[in-house]
């Protein structure tokens, strides 16, 4: 009877120690209280996706006339909170982050990730603006204003205000998903990697309960990756001087880059992001950057560097199949 017993304790622990380590590789996001949670789904066909309006569509693109509501004073970017003609709620941010947010949402819903709908309006008026303190520098006492980046408010799915996660710390650590969200992070040049930068929503799909994992500020991207005093936000120059170093190698399926902060991602992670990022064309990528009030210089010039990343990317994925190739 106690050597039963001693089979059952070890049997236990091997049970245990073999969910920890199933969590730790992306547990099944259905597992918890019956909640679904996703970090991504498979995209449509890039040639069907509405790389001018982004996942909202034109359908749903804010319409005039604007009313103030209020001043966004959270985090170090102006913004003020809007509604527009059909009493659809909005948060307005301007700045370099303004082009920058509206690209990048575009190009990871083209790979599968979620992100909030968010239009650029190069120019329009919002009435009964008063008491601006941050926003005053990009919004006249007449409420005219040029340049901002609109992003859609809804109560479904819902925004949960204290609930943060991380590349390192989430239900799908290990995954391809995740790795594949990293490896944007770095195409982009993307070096705000806060926790506070990536939210949980919350809907009620059809009578499921969902929590959607999202990198909801993309602000801090198409720029220099670097130190406080060295990087920089959609500096087409600095994002051309680093792109020869995007990829530096790979050492024993693991890839080296010139900048980031993950040393921890494969050949393998590279080859599933390309099934989607590799479909992208260079004429969806000028679409996408002209939408999102990029200059005609700054579209041809980010186009370009984008298609040498992804090239350098391609290579990394190739270099497995070559060296399987060699007798």
């Amino acid at each position: 009877m106690r050597r039963l017993g001693n089979h059952r304790r070890i049997l236990v622990i091997i049970v245990l120690i073999s969910a920890a380590f199933a969590y730790g590789r992306g547990h099944d996001p259905k597992a918890d209280s019956g909640v679904q949670k996703l970090l991504w789904v498979e995209p449509e066909d890039p040639s069907t996706f509405d790389f001018q309006y982004g996942v909202g569509g034109s359908q749903r693109q804010p319409q005039p006339p604007f009313r103030f509501l209020n001043e966004d004073l959270s985090r170090t970017t102006s913004k003020i909170n809007v509604t527009d003609g059909r009493s659809v709620a909005w948060n307005v941010k301007w700045g370099s982050e303004a082009r920058t947010s509206a690209f990048c949402t575009r190009l990871a819903r083209a790979c599968g990730y979620f992100a909030e709908p968010e239009y650029f309006v190069p120019s329009g008026q919002i009435e009964g603006v008063h008491r601006l303190s941050r926003a005053k520098k990009y919004v006249s006492k007449d409420g005219s204003f040029q340049n901002g980046r609109f992003q859609l408010r809804t109560d479904n799915p819902k925004y949960l205000h204290d609930e943060h996660w991380s590349l390192e710390d989430n239900p799908f650590v290990g995954t391809p998903q995740n790795q594949g969200m990293k490896i944007l992070m770095i195409l982009l040049s993307n070096w705000d990697t806060r926790k506070s930068n990536f939210a949980i929503f919350e809907e009620n799909a059809g009578g499921v309960q969902r929590r959607l994992y999202v990198q909801a500020d993309w602000g801090a991207s198409l720029g220099r990756w670097g130190n406080p005093f060295t990087r920089s936000k959609y500096v087409c120059k600095d994002f051309v001087e680093q792109t020869p170093s995007f990829v530096k190698g790979v050492d024993r399926d693991t890839v080296r880059w010139g900048f980031g902060d993950w040393d921890d991602i494969r050949v393998s992670d590279v080859q599933w992001l390309l099934k989607y990022l590799g479909k992208l064309t260079d004429a969806q990528l000028r679409i996408t950057l002209a939408s999102s009030g990029a200059s005609a210089e700054d579209t041809e010039c980010y186009t370009q560097a984008l298609r040498n990343r992804i090239e350098q990317l391609q290579q990394v994925a190739d270099s497995v199949l070559s060296k399987r190739a060699k007798p």
